[in-house]
């Protein structure tokens, strides 16, 4: 059975999606969780940095908390990757409407991640699928909460307010800033994904 699959999304592949990738990797790292169990990548809505490493500012902050930057380049979200994910988390409203465009029979697995991680915290833990350690039931756990969040959703876009600022070509704070938003949803999302 394949991992269950989280692909990030943002504009260029260099900056926010890598660190979402790789600070969600180091997530389930340091909450103790099989790594082998869930696979976390990304792709960018445009293609022109195709095959970049991840922008160094974003490289910087990701080492600097514990990720790895290595081995990362740049790549155009293709209908392969939508596809595959079971979750697919954008840094704003438009990438996730380019997602849906692309492949409108995602929207119920594609969310702004800062809708994601408001609507997150109203998850009832105790109605989610145990994850008892095999692939298939962590499987069933991921997607019984994704499928939680979009009940909560109820079919009400997300808000301005959940969009990630592009932090390219800005200082290093809102790059840091960023990240913290980032992590913000992703680690409650690896506590509840690997909670026994």
């Amino acid at each position: 059975m394949p991992p269950f699959t989280v692909l990030h999304v943002c504009m260029g592949n260099i900056c926010r999606s890598p660190m979402a990738e790789r600070l969600l990797t180091l997530a389930v790292t340091q909450a103790g969780g099989d790594p082998g169990y869930l696979y976390s990548h990304s792709a960018g809505t445009g293609g022109w940095h195709e095959g970049e490493e991840m922008n160094p500012p974003a490289a910087r902050l990701v080492k600097a908390r514990g990720g790895d930057p290595q081995g990362f380049a740049a790549r155009k979200l293709r209908a392969d990757h939508i596809d595959a994910a079971d979750l697919i988390l954008t840094a704003t409203a438009d990438q996730q409407e380019y997602v849906v465009a692309l492949r409108p029979d995602a929207a119920d697995r594609t969310f702004v991640l800062g809708e994601f991680g408001r609507l997150l915290s109203g998850v009832d833990a105790a109605a989610l699928p145990a994850a008892n350690g095999t692939p298939e039931e962590f499987q069933q756990r991921g997607a019984a909460l994704v499928a939680a969040v979009d009940a909560l959703r109820a079919g009400q876009d997300a808000r301005s307010g959940d969009d990630l600022d592009d932090p390219w070509g800005r200082g290093d704070s809102v790059f840091g800033r960023v990240a913290d938003e980032i992590t913000d949803t992703l680690d409650p999302l690896v506590r509840l994904l690997f909670a026994r």
